[in-house]
């Protein structure tokens, strides 16, 4: 089986992108790998700091393990965004595939600092595990939201600049880069998310010389989707949208049967409709017709 790091190659090559869905229990997980499956897909389960400490770092590595060797099929596991050294040391030796260093809250000499550190860490491994950085910023948490979140980039002086990308990476020697170009965590609740500025995605790609990764994927249309594609995106981050799909779903079921007590009856729709929103997801970023 193909690892992580060929997969994204393969992407880039065909200008398509893999799908990255976080979860929280195994109900997402479920939905997300039949969803990938039924596509014959390959998919990257996240799972950030606060989605580990509820379903347990072992745990998340146990449960994509299982299936990958199971069905033998490419379903890998990104360690989203972690805020330490500590953090990315405690993933990168459980087992993960992947791990996302999040340093955009610290100066840049160290984010540098930091995520080099941890690169060297990764690369001392018998195995190869793909470090990914973020520049800029584009909101923290993955929620509807009203507004436009404090602090987000939404000006394009603010986005991440292409020689700036390019200096970030010769420092650190990531693998994959995660930009801000428009793109928010979290989606608004009565409009699309704002446009993202395909051109800059263009220029990173090129001067970065890593693939890129969409943070903040939830409620951006297809049409932009399909050109932040073309422009060099290989990987796309959805949460919020599969969140509110199993959210809405479960009340709906529980408020027509408030009497179900049977915890695989009444999540049975809910795990269906996040398979839908991932299915729909998956075939638009493999440039799927139908």
């Amino acid at each position: 089986m193909k690892n992580l790091r060929e997969v994204v190659r393969e992407a880039e090559e065909k200008r398509v992108a893999i799908g990255h869905f976080n979860i929280s229990d195994t109900e997402a997980l479920w939905a997300i790998f039949r969803a990938a499956q039924g596509l014959n897909v390959p998919v990257i389960i996240g799972v950030t700091e606060g989605e580990r400490d509820f379903i347990g770092i072992r745990q998340a590595v146990a449960l994509v393990k299982s299936l990958q060797e199971e069905y033998n099929y490419p379903i890998y596991l990104n360690a989203d965004h972690t805020h330490s050294f500590e953090g990315v040391k405690k993933v990168v030796d459980a087992g993960f595939d992947a791990v996302l260093f999040d340093g955009t809250q610290l100066s840049m000499e160290e984010n540098v600092t930091i995520t080099k550190q941890c690169v060297e860490y990764a690369r001392a491994q018998d195995r190869d595990i793909l470090v990914e950085a973020e520049m800029g910023h584009i909101g923290a948490s993955s929620k509807l939201l009203d507004e436009i979140p404090e602090g987000a980039d939404v000006d394009p002086e603010m986005f991440t600049k292409p020689e700036d990308a390019k200096k970030f990476v010769e420092e650190t020697g990531i693998d994959l880069l995660a930009p801000s170009v428009g793109n928010l965590h979290g989606m608004l609740k009565n409009a699309a998310n704002p446009n993202l500025d395909i051109a800059r995605i263009r220029e990173i790609r090129e001067a970065g010389g890593v693939p890129l990764t969409l943070h903040g994927g939830s409620g951006i249309t297809d049409e932009n989707f399909k050109e932040a594609i073309q422009a060099g995106i290989s990987t796309v981050h959805i949460n919020t949208e599969i969140r509110v799909a199993y959210r809405d779903t479960l009340k709906q079921t529980l408020a027509e049967d408030s009497d179900v007590v049977a915890p695989y009856k009444f999540m049975k729709s809910a795990v269906e409709a996040m398979q839908d929103v991932v299915e729909k997801r998956l075939k638009l970023f493999s440039g799927m017709t139908n």
